[in-house]
């Protein structure tokens, strides 16, 4: 074990390196770029044992992906933005084909206008597709969430989706714990899948289904993701045991006694942790539940988390036009069936880059007595 001072992008490099996957096929874009350069420079000087494909679109790098991961070797990509929305196509044709695929995506706003900076648009809204969806904090936590989601993808077949904040995460220093690659092996042994692309044993793959056929593949997915969340657990019990670091599928700061609470995800969640000190210094009981997981949605363990709050804001960086912030939405669904329904607030924070400062968060709760839950709230 060791620490670094490292970018997000470089610590994102450096668990795939030590996830060792034998293929990663990729196209630059902003603000993911960092990571294939370092990528591709560890494969070029024999650091990691991978094929490097140089693609001409990321539509092009998502189908590479496909046939890589179909050929039963463990396949990284990365992405951003319009890059995520061009291989929107194959990402269905990935899920379908159950692929354990890991692909970063790093989080900015879609055009138009032309927009370089971060909110969770490009991400959320492929969330129907089927893969697994997970926001980080930090870097640590984008290098942990890396080794985590080979894992848990590799155990349902499903691919997995893990975000960062562009530019915030990607672009900025922080201290890393890299652990030995001997841990990681132990934590994640090399991929075997039971069914792959092979001369020597012919299957059919991609073919054509009929209406029963396709139904059943459908529901099959859906009973993965409903079993996703034992093995989620699982994963982090056995990563918690060989690096004592220990995730959950969301993370309660202060919530147990919290009259107001924040919902959050991604790093602006290391902004609103400040400004929920600072109203605790007020005498005003404040609590942050982040999200990490995304897809599956942890309905059950976001209504116990929030059990004793009173309001609830949600502090939204996407938005579906016509209805609300979109973790508004999955929020709102959580609380359907609980007896106890409380105040839920529909914030749009940022989209586009917006600056949001600890001030911001502060006001909120200090004029939440103002605020109108039956409307979108803009700043």
């Amino acid at each position: 074990m060791k620490k670094e001072m490292l970018l997000g992008s470089e610590a994102i490099a450096e668990a795939v390196k030590m996830a060792k996957p034998k293929v990663i096929p990729a196209y630059p874009i902003t603000p993911q770029t960092h990571i294939i350069e370092v990528l591709s420079e560890m494969v070029d000087k024999g650091e990691l044992k991978a094929k490097f494909i140089r693609v001409e679109s990321e539509l092009s790098a998502a189908a590479a992906a496909l046939g890589a991961s179909s050929a039963g070797v463990r396949t990284f990509t990365a992405t951003a933005s319009h890059g995520l929305a061009l291989m929107h196509e194959i990402l269905h044709w990935i899920v379908g084909a159950r692929l354990p695929i890991v692909l970063l995506n790093g989080n900015r706003a879609i055009g138009s206008p032309w927009n370089i900076w971060t909110d969770q648009t490009d991400s959320m809204t492929q969330r129907d597709l089927g893969w697994l969806q997970l926001y980080c904090e930090t870097a640590q936590e984008a290098f942990d969430s890396i080794l985590q989601a080979f894992y848990v993808a590799e155990k349902l077949l499903l691919p997995f989706m893990v975000m960062i904040d562009g530019f915030i995460l990607s672009h900025t220093l922080e201290q890393v714990v890299l652990p030995s690659q001997e841990d990681v092996d132990t934590f994640l042994p090399e991929y075997k899948p039971e069914y792959f692309l092979n001369v020597d044993n012919p299957m059919t793959f991609g073919a054509a289904a009929k209406g029963d056929l396709f139904y059943s593949l459908r529901k099959d997915i859906q009973k993965s993701f409903e079993r996703s969340f034992d093995v989620i657990e699982e994963c982090h019990r056995k990563f918690n045991l060989i690096f004592k670091r220990n995730y959950n599928l969301i993370e309660n700061i202060l919530t147990e006694d919290a009259e107001i609470v924040f919902v959050v995800a991604g790093a602006l969640t290391g902004t609103v942790r400040v400004a929920v000190e600072q109203l605790r210094e007020k005498g005003i009981k404040a609590g942050i539940l982040k999200i990490r997981y995304f897809r599956p949605f942890p309905k059950k363990e976001i209504v116990e988390s929030l059990k004793n709050a009173n309001k609830i804001i949600v502090l939204n960086k996407s938005l579906s036009f016509g209805t609300s912030g979109t973790i508004t939405q999955e929020l709102k669904d959580s609380f359907y069936y609980s007896e106890k329904k409380p105040d839920i607030y529909d914030y749009i924070i940022s989209l586009g880059g917006k600056d949001v400062f600890v001030e911001d968060i502060i006001n909120l709760a200090e004029n939440i007595d103002n605020l109108d839950k039956y409307k979108i709230l803009w700043r």
